[in-house]
């Protein structure tokens, strides 16, 4: 038989009250109120992405967080808090009448589903000065970087003397501009482009340099896409609607999440402008690539666009190289 090993056991002894006390004390002193703590970024600054980091992809048929949305599109006022000093008020002058008839008309006209770190949604910002820019994202954290950076986009513009100098992950200090879009090629010597570099189609910010945009035009919100865009945009609304690297759901179980099908095809479609609205997608997957040219191809209510377009398409170049989500290293299709 084997013999049992006497083990010594030590129990402490319980805490005084006089120890308690003190931890009590040190606790409360080393924690400031919650009213002194001060934000991360103060709005008119330009956030850094190091702070706004979040997870590539959420599931949004999984996602229970609560958004606020409309009953309907016509009773939600985008100009109260996200196109404020929208261009088209601008020509509405004092006229109280005027200016209610102008906001109820201001609706987004340009959606960028899955914005990311907001770059495409700021550049089509200063390539469609025209349209309405919304972009959509469903992460709380990033939805909030783009914020920021849109209003830190808008003080620069306005002359105020917001940096517009941001800090990526890495730590390395950037130019937001060129981010946008504004200054890719400012370092070009102008003696050096001639009549081919002007006519070149891969070129597209030629004509946009000597305007400055003042990103009044673009905004994000935060919302389910797949659940509450009946409560946000109105049908026969859009011109433009962006998909940029999508989650690809690789498992054959998860197809049905994917962002382009048949049935929400059909819904995109009741959004879109009939005979102008055009579906934008872009991903570093060629399966899913071909998942969605085989998609769109067999819906009634889709077409795809010419080689010659889709060169000529400043979107298409903007989708290609100013978006954040793309994985280094990783092609366009």
């Amino acid at each position: 038989m084997g013999k049992r090993r006497n083990r010594k056991r030590t129990r402490s002894s319980p805490p005084t009250n006089n120890d308690n006390d003190n931890d009590k004390a040190s606790a409360i002193a080393s924690t400031p109120p919650t009213d002194t703590v001060p934000p991360i970024t103060h709005e008119g600054q330009m956030p850094q992405k190091k702070f706004y980091r979040s997870r590539a992809h959420c599931n949004p048929l999984s996602f229970n967080e609560a958004f606020d949305y409309p009953p309907r599109p016509d009773l939600f006022d985008w100009t109260e808090e996200h196109y404020p000093n929208h261009p088209q008020l601008s020509d509405c002058g004092t006229d109280a009448g005027e200016f209610s008839a102008s906001s109820a008309q201001i609706h987004p006209t340009v959606l960028d589903v899955g914005c990311g770190f907001g770059g495409l949604t700021l550049a089509l910002s200063a390539l469609l000065p025209e349209e309405t820019i919304l972009g959509l994202e469903i992460r709380s954290k990033v939805t909030e970087y783009v914020r920021l950076r849109i209003l830190a986009s808008r003080k620069e513009a306005m002359g105020t003397g917001a940096s517009i100098a941001g800090c990526d992950g890495d730590g390395e200090t950037h130019d937001a501009e060129k981010e946008d879009g504004e200054t890719h090629d400012a370092e070009k010597d102008d003696t050096e482009t001639d009549a081919t570099d002007r006519d070149d189609p891969n070129d597209k910010r030629a004509s946009h340099r000597d305007h400055r945009p003042t990103h009044q035009n673009a905004s994000v919100l935060r919302t389910n896409a797949m659940k509450y865009l009946p409560n946000h945009i109105p049908p026969r609304s859009l011109s433009k609607l962006f998909f940029c690297f999508p989650d690809p759901h690789f498992k054959k179980k998860n197809h049905p999440r994917r962002i382009v099908s048949t049935r929400l095809l059909t819904e995109y479609a009741h959004w879109l402008k009939p005979g102008e609205g055009k579906l934008y997608c872009i991903t570093d997957v060629r399966d899913l690539h071909e998942w969605h040219v085989e998609r769109c191809e067999e819906h009634p209510l889709f077409e795809e666009v010419t080689e010659e377009e889709m060169e000529g398409d400043e979107c298409v170049w903007a989708m290609r190289t100013e978006t954040e989500e793309q994985p280094a290293g990783g092609s366009c299709i």
